[in-house]
Order: structure tokens, then sequence, then C-alpha cells
């Protein structure tokens, strides 16, 4: 088996719309929920999300191409630019025939189709369609432009499993360069849901959280008063390279990516199983494909979405695979801060926890004002400060609507 690293890494988040401006704001406990701006939210349950600030497409991408990708497409482009240029491969001395894109997004265009659906309905019915309407709409355009533009002619495809969508990308692509089917995989998610029928949708389902007079405390992992997420949107990239192919190219490494799990609740549409069966069993895979321990694990990045269900049943899994070695880790929730990206939650959370691997510090999970009687709060969620840790070893934790759950395991590099 080939051994896979991460040479690359870009990320356009609410907290920052650069892989170190992205760190520097989680290492500090910032808060990216606010007042909607994108739309006029008056009407809504919600008004707050944490969106992407200070953003405008045309000032990375041609105004012409800008206008025939979505905002989700826009995200995918711009980190993955970004860790490209990380990476500092040299697209002339690498076989770009064994080159990839696996690009995860869970809803794909939605503000196109949503957009396209209100001018259909203000033409009196009349159907004309704008011709870039499925391109721009599809969740595997991603992965396509970012092909094209970099000429990779190997795998090409998106991956599409609600919020666990950019993890299950990390975890192909991982398995295929192991496999020795690809040398580079460009891998990550993208998403952009802050829109009237995103957030709508997710009012309906009594989803998110409605503290719009105190946004920026909102999201609130593990918290007794928690009452739903947040909903957030940006894009995570990382570059995945055969060890050896990044060794002959001097790459400088971030990480290694040991393996992953991934499994299915079979319980529910939305909800988790109420012991965390399928959390646990993914964590238990993600460990055994890793070739680890337990008690090799520092950090675990968790789903912790806020949400009175799913934080109680992924602590119980933790609780279960991890025994008492459960006590020495550290926890944290990064969604607390940036809300949840959906599709790209996987990959910007990955993200975070190889720069904790890489600088030794975990990232906190904010707004921690109660205690829950349900949670063991022995365990060190890292509440309200970053702290300071040697981490050899961190999971990241991902799952998804229709049950989907997935982990990865990462190492610092010797």
């Amino acid at each position: 088996m080939k051994r896979v690293v991460v040479t690359g890494m870009g990320a356009i988040t609410p907290i920052g719309n650069t892989l170190q401006e992205y760190w520097k704001n989680l290492k500090a406990g910032k808060s990216g929920a606010a007042p909607i701006t994108l739309f006029d939210p008056e009407l809504f349950k919600t008004r707050f999300a944490c969106e992407v600030k200070g953003f405008n497409a045309q000032d990375y991408i041609d105004r012409r191409d800008a206008r025939r990708m979505d905002r989700f497409t826009h995200f995918a482009m711009i980190s993955a630019e970004e860790a490209m240029k990380d990476s500092g491969i040299d697209l002339e001395s690498i076989n770009l025939d064994r080159s990839g894109v696996i690009w995860g997004a869970g809803i794909g265009g939605l503000a196109t189709m949503e957009d396209e659906i209100e001018s259909f309905t203000l033409r009196n019915g009349v159907p004309k369609y704008n011709p870039f309407l499925i391109p721009k709409m599809i969740p595997d355009i991603a992965p396509g432009y970012i092909s094209i533009k970099y000429g990779f002619r190997g795998i090409n495809y998106a991956t599409v499993s609600a919020c666990a969508s950019s993890s299950h990308a990390l975890i192909n692509a991982c398995d295929y360069i192991k496999l020795g089917k690809a040398d580079v995989i460009i891998a990550g998610g993208s998403e952009a849901a802050i829109t009237r029928t995103g957030v709508g949708g997710f009012n309906a389902m009594k989803a998110l959280s409605t503290r719009n007079d105190d946004p920026s405390t909102a999201s609130r992992p593990f918290d007794a008063e928690r009452e739903g997420f947040v909903l957030g949107e940006g894009s995570g990239c990382l570059i995945l390279e055969d060890y050896d192919h990044a060794i002959a190219r001097g790459a400088k490494i971030y990480a290694e990516v040991l393996g992953g799990g991934m499994t299915a609740d079979a319980h529910h549409i939305t909800a988790p199983h109420p012991e965390g069966l399928g959390a646990a069993n993914v964590m238990k895979f993600a460990l055994e494909d890793a070739g680890i321990k337990p008690n090799d694990v520092d950090y675990i990045n968790v789903h912790g979405t806020s949400t009175p269900l799913g934080d109680i049943a992924e602590t119980q899994a933790i609780q279960k695979i991890f025994g008492e070695a459960a006590y020495n880790l550290n926890i944290s929730s990064t969604k607390s801060m940036t809300g949840h990206l959906l599709g790209a939650a996987g990959a910007i959370e990955s993200i975070a926890s190889i720069m904790a691997i890489h600088d030794s510090i975990v990232p906190p999970t904010i707004n921690h004002f109660n205690n829950d009687e349900e949670i063991d709060n022995k365990l060190n969620f890292t509440f309200n400060k970053a702290q300071k840790r040697n981490i050899s070893i961190a999971l990241s934790n991902t799952f998804g609507f229709g049950g989907h759950n997935t982990s990865v395991v990462f190492r610092k590099m010797d």
C-alpha cells in the first residue's frame, strides 16, 4: 500500500478567506455568525448565519467565467487555487493522467435553482431558462471546472452525502492513492446554501438556531442551552499526494492521512442513532483502517453541530470506542465558530485538525456557558479557549442527513 500525505491546503470560510486567516481566527475563538446579508431574512425564523465576508468572485475569477458559475463553485475554484499554490506542484513535471479531483457538495447550486424558478414565475410561466442553469446547479460541476483549470485527466467526480460529502471525497482520494491508481488528487468540498430556500427549509425542520438576538453565541456545541445549528458556507481544499511522489519533488508535508471509516446509521433520515451506533462504528473502522489504537489519538475534531440529540449521541459514541482513553483526549467543535458548512464541513474541519497537529494547538469549542447533565463534562471539550498540546494523531468526524458517517485520521510526520 502507498502512503498518502497532505502537501497543500486552501480555505475560504466565514472566519477567514485564506488558510492562514481561517486558522488564526480558529485559534482566537472568533465567531463567524452575523445577520444575513445575502437576502432579506425579515420573514424567517432564523435571520442570521455564518456567511463568507468581504467576498467578490470577480476579484478571483474572470467576470465572464464567474457569471457561469454558482457561488459554491466560486468557493471551490478559489480554495483549490490556494491549495495548489501552497503545494508548489509544477504542472509540467507531473503525470496529469494520474492526477485527479474528487469534490464534495451536499446541495450544489441551490441559489441558481432558486433564482431560475423565481424568474420563471415572473415570466408568467413562459418556459425560458438560462442555458447555464444545469451546469451551474449540478454538484459535480465543481470538480469538472477544477480539472479543466489544471488539466487533471485522472479520477474526477463528486461525492454527495449531505454533511459527510467532503469527508467522503477525502477518504475516496486517500484510498485511490493507496491503491496506486493516482499520484495527486485535489480533494475537498464547497457549499453555498445561505439562501431563502436553504434557511427556510432548515427552519421548517426546526434544525437551525433561532437565537436572533445574539448570533455570535448561537452555535453552542455541548452546552445545555444549545437549540440548533448555525448555517455556514465556504470551501476547504486539500492536495493529497503519494508520499514517494511528494518526497521526489521536495514537497513540504503537513500530515499523513492514515485512513478513514464510512458507515450508515440505518436508523432515521435526519436524527442520529440515539446511542450513537453509526458514529461509534465509523470511529472504530477509521482506527482499524489507520492501524492504530484508541489511546494513540490525541485530538478529535467532532461533528458537534449544537443540536440537542446529535451532541449527546456523538459523546456517547466517543466514550464507547475510547473508554478510559476518552478522558485523555482533547475534543473540540470548530462549528461553534464557523457554523455548519454542510457538504464542505469535513474538508474545513480536516484542515483544522491538520493545522492543530502542525502547530500543536487545539482550537476551542466556544460559547460554552452551562453544562448539560446528559453529557459527561469530565471530557475535555476545550471549552472557550485554545489549548497547547503536542498532537501526534487527530481524528475528524463528520455525519450527514441520511445517516451517513465519516471519520478521517491524520498523523504528524516524523
